[in-house]
């Protein structure tokens, strides 16, 4: 794949990409976001499947958030994995060859990482950050972010609904 801009499924966010998947050979950190409507189609993505399976051989860390993992596991890199994603889709990856736990936000196994959703994708960040630059400045990220969870409700997960 080249760069240059694409359009998410939403239509109204435009992500530019600034190098292509030739000029990326051994990122760090690789990182899958997710889209209910979308991630089934990228999973289809030979050039991207490719590019997860010979980059992730290097990367310190290979994460996804949200139903990212459905690609991730599509490139074989959640095979009999522990790994986590949106609620609506713990049955796709289980039928895919991973094994889905559906009451963790983050699941770690090795470098592998998968966050559950949308607000579990803040978590995850979080946790990278600690990982990578040290527990002070995920908290001072934290900090600046102003992320201090207060739901106004208690339906975040099925087990609560």
């Amino acid at each position: 794949m080249t760069g240059g801009s694409t359009i998410a499924d939403s239509g109204v966010f435009v992500m530019a990409a600034t190098h292509s998947f030739d000029e990326t050979p051994t990122p760090d950190v690789v990182l899958i976001g997710g889209s209910v409507t979308a991630s089934g189609a990228i999973a289809k993505n030979q050039l991207l499947l490719e590019w997860l399976r010979r980059v992730h051989k290097t990367t310190q860390w290979t994460a996804s958030v949200c139903t990212g993992s459905v690609v991730r596991v599509a490139a074989g890199l959640l095979e009999d994995q522990p790994s986590t994603t949106n609620w609506s889709e713990m049955s796709v990856l289980n039928g895919l060859g991973a094994r889905a736990m559906s009451d963790e936000r983050i699941v770690q196994s090795g470098k592998i990482v998968t966050g559950a959703g949308v607000s579990a994708g803040i978590d995850l960040a979080l946790w990278l950050v600690g990982k990578i630059a040290g527990d002070d400045v995920a908290r001072a990220a934290q900090l600046a972010i102003g992320y201090d969870p207060r739901p106004p409700y208690d339906s975040g997960s099925l087990a609560e609904c």
